[in-house]
């Protein structure tokens, strides 16, 4: 542990059996975990499946052969390291269902870190902010619900605003729900 309480977001997503429920599931796991406050959870969102390539993000493009996802973002605090709090993640994942060494867009359960407060983190197994964060609605939408003003450590722009030129550029289809 750190000592230090960190803000922290995470993005949940899922398209494999009840999404809302697997993405609630995973959100009481992480209030159980100790070192972790769970502080807020966006509203869910149905979204468009997007196929892309690792390499190049900026050109994923929808695919209708694949299950529509559920996704959210949490806030939370923690005094975890950046590391540990990724493996709590992927415990929880596995614990859910999820088979990372199986290759595929369909999954019961995703647990992506996307900030951890200040940090800029570059290693083999873990990059924060998430790489692919910034061209992701389904990742800003919800995101900016809970911090419409944050500005990502190195960005130039807020949340709300990348969030609203995605939207205007068009893309991906996604439509907000609630949890009841």
């Amino acid at each position: 542990m750190t000592g230090n309480r960190v803000r922290a977001y995470i993005g949940l997503g899922a398209n494999l059996g009840e999404g809302r429920e697997n993405l609630l599931a995973a959100w009481r796991q992480l209030a159980a975990e100790p070192g972790i406050t769970t502080l807020r959870l966006s509203r869910p969102w149905r979204s468009e499946p997007l196929v892309s390539d690792h390499r190049a993000p900026h050109l994923a493009a929808p695919c209708d052969r694949l299950r529509w996802f559920t996704n959210s973002v949490g806030e939370l605090e923690t005094d975890l390291g950046a590391e540990q709090l990724l493996a709590v993640l992927l415990r929880i994942e596995t614990g859910l269902g999820r088979d990372r060494r199986r290759q595929g867009f369909d999954r019961p359960i995703d647990l992506d870190l996307l900030l951890y407060g200040e940090a800029i983190i570059n290693l083999p197994h873990l990059v924060v902010p998430h790489p692919e964060m910034l061209g992701r609605r389904f990742v800003l939408e919800p995101l900016s619900e809970l911090a419409p003003d944050l500005v990502p450590p190195g960005g130039r722009q807020t949340v709300a605003a990348v969030a609203a030129a995605l939207a205007a550029a068009g893309g991906q289809r996604l439509t907000p729900g609630q949890w009841d």
